[in-house]
């Protein structure tokens, strides 16, 4: 069990972390194999415009939390900001303090960019977090449904996995 007085840390994830992350994410009904989880953490981390950060005990015996936060440019209706793309604290962790610490991080990241806003997006089945945002400062500014549509005809997306190769070429926009 994780206490408020442990020694924690945030730092950037490494490609190493991918096990640990995949059981992370799993808690939140994100199922991955660990593979598959390297493989698209190998390009979150090539990306100039991603950031993952983890908080982890002072002997990095384990991940305690994570969370993924995106620079998203400026469109016709919005500015640039910065999005928090996936927040997960491990069950042992919670209201420890390791949400808050990785929230903070990430709004230190937007600040060195030189970016006022981050915007977050929970969703409705996911009512414990609704309350943690708004007691950090965050104000809910709308309700949204998501759609989804698979296309037919285009192949999925081929990730490296286990060292096989297959990685598409990335779109002409």
């Amino acid at each position: 069990m994780t206490s408020p007085s442990d020694s924690r840390e945030i730092r950037p994830v490494r490609a190493a972390d991918a096990p640990r992350l995949t059981a992370l994410l799993a808690q939140l009904g994100y199922p991955g194999e660990p593979g598959v989880v390297a493989a698209r953490l190998a390009v979150v981390l090539s990306s100039a415009t991603q950031r993952v950060l983890v908080a982890v005990p002072a002997d990095d015996s384990r991940i305690d939390g994570y969370l993924g936060a995106e620079r998203r440019p400026a469109l016709l209706h919005q500015d640039e900001h910065v999005e928090i793309t996936g927040l997960v604290v491990d069950a042992a962790a919670r209201r420890c303090g390791v949400g808050q610490a990785l929230v903070a991080a990430a709004e230190e990241w937007a600040v060195r960019h030189g970016l006022p806003t981050i915007v977050v997006r929970s969703n409705v089945a996911r009512p414990e977090s609704h309350p943690f945002y708004e007691g950090i400062g965050y104000r809910r500014k709308a309700t949204s449904h998501v759609y989804r549509k698979e296309i037919r005809g285009v192949p999925a997306p081929r990730v490296m996995v286990a060292g096989r190769r297959g990685s598409p070429e990335p779109p002409p926009w």
